[in-house]
């Protein structure tokens, strides 16, 4: 199974509030996940960010890849812990 930490879609028409989830590649982008890592509020930009670090480092150690979005969100909120 191919694990991949990406951006899942909730929130309402003009304001969307994103989740930071792990996901089988199979599944669709806006379906199950696996588990839930984070969110993310691109309104109030990086700083809008929560991660759970030790799970996602989890995940990545077990083979997870994260988007690009994913990556950079992760980097920063890393930088700022």
């Amino acid at each position: 199974m191919a694990v991949v930490i990406r951006l899942r879609k909730e929130g309402a028409k003009h304001r969307p509030i994103f989740r930071i989830v792990a996901a089988d590649k199979r599944f669709p982008k806006e379906g199950r996940f696996l588990e839930i890592l984070g969110t993310y509020d691109p309104q109030k930009g990086l700083k809008g960010a929560t991660v759970k670090l030790d799970r996602v480092n989890a995940w990545i150690a077990q083979g997870a890849k994260p988007s690009e979005t994913v990556a950079s969100i992760i980097k920063s909120a890393a930088l700022s812990a």
